[in-house]
């Protein structure tokens, strides 16, 4: 997929909100050389309300990319719901350093939102991805009995057991008696 296909061509457009379609998938990924994604099917809609001096872009993505989980490396699907807000404005020189403003040179007729949906997409996964079925105690899974049996079981109560030494008892007195 190329990222030519993600260019908004405003300069025939009358002023009024517009409304474009795109779909996204893994090829979409591989151009920016983002590789974490097993498969991607995401629609990211363009809503365009065209000014005459300034543009007004929203992008919504909705739908899923298949990710391996960070627990169990188990693949699953994990739903995509993100929004972004850009306001396009008109200036000297080219500038998209403000994350919610691009300015694009006066004569321009087009831009690209192949990087602002990137980044949309990419950005409203969460840093540790796991598996519906962990969280809610059915994925069966090696590696979840691995981790089981090898995880440290907690102490219950299993320190009142055990004598205190007097040294801590006289330096608890100590401490609480100067605080009188």
């Amino acid at each position: 997929m190329e990222l030519k296909a993600f260019e908004i061509q405003f300069v025939g457009l009358k002023a009024g909100k517009h409304e474009f379609s795109f779909e996204v998938d893994n090829t979409f990924f591989e151009n920016f050389g983002f590789d974490e994604f097993n498969s991607a099917d995401v629609a990211v809609t363009a809503f365009l309300d065209k000014r005459s001096t300034l543009m007004d872009l929203e992008l919504t993505a909705k739908g899923a990319v298949n990710v391996d989980c960070d627990v169990s490396n188990v693949p699953f699907d994990h739903p995509v719901d993100a929004q972004l807000d850009l306001v396009v404005k008109f200036g000297e020189e080219f500038n998209d350093e403000n994350e919610d403003l691009l300015i694009l040179p006066h004569g321009e007729f087009k831009f690209n939102i192949a990087q602002y949906v990137y980044e949309m997409i990419v950005l409203s996964m969460p840093a540790k991805k796991v598996h519906p079925g962990i969280e809610n105690g059915t994925l069966e899974s090696d590696i979840l009995d691995k981790l089981d049996e090898l995880s440290v079981d907690q102490p219950n109560d299993q320190n009142e057991d055990k004598e205190v030494d007097p040294r801590w008892d006289a330096l608890k007195k100590f401490k609480t008696d100067n605080n009188l």
